[in-house]
């Protein structure tokens, strides 16, 4: 099958030909219709240091996919081949401590598709049954850019949305969405920062009540928006230093900041003036909740409540993936999705 590889070390990916993987007795062979494209993936192309030390090449890349059920394994009795399917790309082990307790979007021997193990940019791909999630009528290219809505989803939620006023630092893609589903849980107001007016536009689409670049005027946003409160809660998905200090300080005291953006490296925080004289909450997220957050995306994309489509500015078919990534570099890009014809 065609698929997308990091080859070796080094700079730079390849569109060859790889065995089509097995179906196991509990796995589920999906035909990849679409995949998101992120910065993971860049990331991985450029072998860069966080690549370095994780990724273990030659490597099919890609977690994020959506696409058509061709064949069960003989232990599957929950699918049938012909549905449409997205699944969780991140596969735990089901038996430590997090994943008993519930909480197995933090398992300690998490392994990823696309990174630790063989991923989606691919024409088919094999998970686990228990991964796998029916679209239930959601288009495949949306069911694609789940896995990201996902993270976006779990940040958002996990807070006190209804009559708040919700700061968002940083637009791509996940910001983006954040503000899209800020809205329809009746936010007061969601204030987007970005120093990207492409990513700007884009919150703007997905219901911002302003978007501002970094500065003096979301200051003043969001004293008139919090009647000189602060944020109740601040969703910084940037990772950049400056934004990790503004989230502390323009949330108001006693409110909430949601941490989704990684930052390169140490930041050094105040935590006596920052955090502990605010009485301020800070919940650090990763990935989606198994399987609470994947519903709460159900519930949103099948009733209307939540249109990510304005997010999406880029389609590529597989071979293209230089193009996908030089897109997202960019910076003038939101969601890139690949087509994978059959």
């Amino acid at each position: 099958m065609k698929a997308i590889v990091k080859p070796g070390p080094g700079p730079g990916l390849v569109v060859r030909d790889v065995p089509k993987p097995a179906c196991g007795p509990g796995d589920v062979l999906i035909r990849v219709r679409h995949a998101g494209v992120c910065g993971t993936d860049l990331h991985i192309a450029e072998w860069d240091a966080w690549a370095q030390g994780r990724v273990k090449p030659p490597l099919v890349l890609g977690h994020e996919f959506a696409g058509e059920v061709v064949e069960v394994g003989d232990d599957v009795k929950e699918f049938r081949a012909g549905e449409l399917v997205t699944a969780e790309g991140h596969i735990v082990c089901g038996h430590c401590l997090q994943c008993r307790t519930g909480n197995g979007h933090i398992c300690q021997k998490t392994s990823i598709i696309g990174v630790d193990r063989a991923g989606a940019f691919a024409e088919w791909i094999a998970m686990p049954a228990t991964n796998v999630m029916r679209l239930d009528g959601i288009p495949t290219e949306i069911g694609a850019i789940m896995d990201p809505m996902g993270n976006a989803f779990h940040t958002v939620l996990t807070a006190e949305i209804a009559g708040a006023v919700v700061l968002v630092l940083g637009c791509g893609p996940i910001g983006c969405f954040a503000v899209g589903i800020a809205r329809p849980r009746r936010a007061r107001a969601v204030v987007a920062v970005d120093v990207n007016p492409t990513r700007l536009d884009l919150a703007t689409k997905m219901g911002a009540t302003r978007a501002l670049k970094p500065g003096a005027d979301v200051d003043a946003a969001v004293r008139e928006l919090s009647e000189g409160n602060g944020a109740d809660v601040v969703c910084e998905m940037s990772g950049a230093p400056s934004a990790v200090h503004n989230a502390f300080r323009l949330v108001r005291y006693g409110g909430r900041v949601q941490l989704l953006g990684l930052p390169a490296g140490d930041v050094p925080v105040n935590f006596a003036t920052e955090i502990i004289f605010k009485g301020i909450t800070i919940y650090g997220v990763i990935g989606r909740k198994m399987y609470e957050t994947w519903h709460q995306m159900q519930r949103f994309l099948k009733g209307r409540r939540f249109d990510p489509t304005p997010v999406i500015t880029h389609r590529f078919p597989l071979d293209r993936i230089d193009d996908a990534l030089a897109a997202i570099k960019s910076g003038a890009a939101g969601k890139v999705i690949l087509s994978i014809p059959s």
